[in-house]
């Protein structure tokens, strides 16, 4: 198989492209520095383009693999033929391949088997001829008389199982089949037991499998699986069997009509079973993969969004009983302070102005400039108490609800217990939820993504490929912002390119006992050879290095060049101390870029990433999104009233909309016929996690708590 020339037309690439992405990939280089530093191998290929075509690759080697494991399991039985060879080679898919080894496979005992240890298979090659006979079926039929078929309708019936088998395992009809009633079939869904359910929609529900959307497939998978829905897909009989019979009815007599019976009972008994099997699982794995590829999309953009740098935070973790767990850290997340407040219960009149005396002590000690309040169980009333507090606290003070999602995982984790071991599980919370105010991508990457809740129906979907394909955004995310060598957690160390959990732990412990004062010290790390440190090196920052280099994300293999250029344009590392040299840029191309890239030895793409750094040293690509919303004020569900205009934070975005943090607790939900004044396929087309968005109220349903919101003004 030429994996080269397949990937090259189906992602639209040049052969030569591909071949270096596949080599550079076997190599064992990371995606991440592929994409960042083999530009001028891979034409500039970004991160998604290369982990999908890594995943097609590893698809087309298992595809390769498996063909050559049943053209040599059908070699070994003696039955290869050319013709069978032929379809080998032409197939596409695995489905295509199990197809043709359908007759060949070592089966369970069937009846055809059986009719065949009877003697049977002679008369069902005489059916299947279809020949007109001197003599009548039944005279036929006789001839095959013994004790084990004492009468001729046991005969012929035999006869027909090995027909129906034969019928059943032609790897071509199956094809057509299958295409007919993937372009034909209807999902059904009924009621299990009268009792009322979130399935209720789906107690008498049909959709075209066709068009049947990720989410529903999901909901009525999930639906069955807790025994609420029974399932089906529906055909029109008629219309496979007239395809059938077209191929396998040839005459118009006794023979024929055996035959036709045997192609009716190979449909009914044999293939619509597995047929229908096998629509279910290609509906199933196309939710899982739409349904992974929104939980990434989502990831991604909550992972990004901006950090709140510079603010010393008070970190609330909301509770009833036991009271609210606060932690101050500062603007690194390091924990200043800790304590409890009581102040969500009614009444405690006591306990709320001693918790008032308490967070007022503690933002005016550690100047606290920002409150980072958990969603969790009694975050409304935690938010009223700390609005009313606001006035008295320094000018400018303000907080922002943070999703607590995940957090409590955390804190109970052995991560948490060996990073607190003196707290007790709650204030690891708060400071859990001061520092994913502060930084989120550096604090989430601390918690299994799957448990943060960004998805839908996250706990359906195929876990192995879910995981990888988490993985592989925190990967992204992690190595595209970079990582500050002297500061980093060894759960954040461990997502940079080249560096696993062991190596991470090895530079933390290389850092706390020597102290890490540039990139090239890395080398004396144990464990962290050559081939690490060249995947690594370019993703970390060291900012007490006294090269200026070592603080952006200027690859150690370029550093020469890097040295090259500023002499070709002037300027000198020294000049950088300050922050970036503003004008190497048009500098640069008042000189030439390519005559500069000629020169120096380098190709264009990494001519152009030096220059940026040179800028911009270590730039985060996150200060340009849009900052989070810090609150000042407090609203309720009762507050909001139809067509009063709200400004919110996505929170998540699913296939049929997207929820909307709008201050008031309960995230409203905009329905994508609500988010533009456009026909779009999905909600991601116009919104992502961490947006801010400007929404007007359609519905309040206080008792449900269901609030109801458009984007576009005067859509209900």
């Amino acid at each position: 198989m030429d994996f080269i020339a397949i990937l090259s037309k189906e992602f639209q690439l040049r052969p030569e492209q591909v071949k270096a992405v596949i080599e550079l990939i076997d190599n064992g280089n990371t995606i991440p520095f592929i994409a960042r530093y083999r530009k001028e191998m891979t034409g500039s290929l970004d991160d998604q383009i290369l982990r999908e075509l890594s995943e097609r690759l590893t698809y087309l080697r298992g595809l390769e693999k498996r063909r050559e494991d049943i053209a040599r399991s059908i070699t070994e039985q003696g039955v290869m033929t050319d013709e069978i060879a032929l379809q080998l080679n032409q197939a596409v898919t695995l489905a295509e391949l199990e197809d043709i080894y359908r007759p060949f496979k070592p089966k369970r005992r069937t009846r055809a088997m059986i009719a065949r240890e009877k003697g049977l298979e002679p008369l069902a090659i005489l059916l299947q001829m279809q020949q007109p006979s001197a003599v009548p079926l039944y005279q036929l039929a006789a001839e095959y008389l013994n004790e084990q078929v004492p009468d001729v309708e046991s005969v012929l019936s035999g006869a027909r199982d090995i027909l129906a088998e034969g019928i059943s395992d032609d790897a071509a009809l199956r094809k057509s089949i299958r295409e007919l009633c993937r372009r034909e079939g209807i999902v059904r869904t009924m009621a299990a037991k009268e009792e009322d359910s979130v399935y209720r929609m789906y107690y008498d529900y049909q959709e075209s499998v066709l068009r049947m959307p990720p989410h529903r497939v999901l909901a009525i998978n999930r639906g069955e699986k807790e025994e609420f829905l029974k399932v089906s897909v529906q055909v029109n009989d008629e219309n496979v069997l007239r395809l059938i019979h077209n191929q396998y009815v040839r005459e118009k007599n006794e023979c024929a009509q055996q035959v036709q019976m045997a192609c009716d009972d190979a449909w009914d008994r044999l293939i619509f079973p597995s047929i229908e099997r096998e629509l279910r699982s290609e509906l199933t794995d196309k939710a899982n993969e739409g349904a992974i590829r929104v939980f990434s999309q989502n990831l991604h953009q909550l992972l990004m969004q901006p950090p709140i740098k510079g603010k010393v935070t008070l970190g609330v973790d909301p509770g009833f009983r036991t009271g609210c767990k606060l932690a101050v850290v500062d603007e690194n997340g390091k924990v200043l302070e800790t304590g409890v407040g009581h102040f969500t219960l009614p009444g405690q009149t006591y306990e709320k102005e001693k918790s008032r005396v308490l967070i007022k002590r503690m933002v005016e000690k550690h100047h606290v400039s920002a409150i980072a309040i958990g969603n969790g169980t009694a975050s409304r009333e935690s938010e009223k108490f700390i609005v009313s507090l606001l006035p008295e606290l320094p000018q400018g003070t303000a907080y922002m609800i943070v999703s607590e999602a995940g957090a409590s995982v955390y804190s109970a984790s052995k991560l948490a217990a060996e990073e607190f071991p003196e707290f007790d599980v709650s204030l690891r919370s708060a400071v859990s939820i001061a520092r994913r105010m502060q930084d989120p991508l550096a604090e989430l990457v601390k918690i299994d993504p799957k448990a943060i809740g960004v998805g839908q129906y996250q706990h359906d979907l195929k876990e192995n490929e879910l995981t990888g394909a988490l993985d592989g955004v925190v990967e992204n995310c992690v190595n595209s912002v970079g990582v500050e060598i002297s500061t980093a957690s060894p759960q954040l160390l461990s997502h940079v390119a080249g560096i696993g959990p062991a190596l991470a732990r090895n530079i933390v412990k290389y850092r706390e006992e020597n102290g890490i004062a540039s990139r090239a010290e890395l080398k004396k790390v144990p464990k962290l050879g050559p081939r690490a440190f060249e995947q690594c090196a370019g993703f970390l920052r060291v900012s007490q290095s006294k090269n200026a280099l070592d603080h952006t994300g200027v690859h150690p293999e370029s550093y020469a060049a890097a040295k090259m250029l500023l002499e070709k344009l002037g300027y000198q590392l020294k000049d950088m101390k300050n922050g970036g040299i503003d004008t190497i840029g048009k500098a640069a191309e008042q000189y030439g870029m390519d005559k500069l890239a000629a020169e120096i030895g380098i190709g264009l793409p990494t001519l152009k990433d030096i220059l940026n750094e040179l800028m911009k040293p270590g730039r985060d690509p996150r200060d340009d999104l849009p900052k989070p919303v810090l609150r000042t004020d407090v609203l309720d569900m009762k507050d909001l009233t139809p067509g009063m205009e709200l400004t919110g934070t996505v929170r998540n975005v699913i296939d049929f909309g997207a929820f909307v943090d709008i201050g008031v607790h309960q995230d409203g939900l905009v329905h994508i016929s609500r988010m533009a004044d456009k026909f779009i396929r999905h909600p991601s087309e116009v919104v992502k996690v961490g947006d801010i968005v400007k929404v007007w109220v359609v519905e309040v349903d206080v008792q449900k708590k269901r609030i109801a919101l458009t984007m576009v003004p005067n859509r209900k």
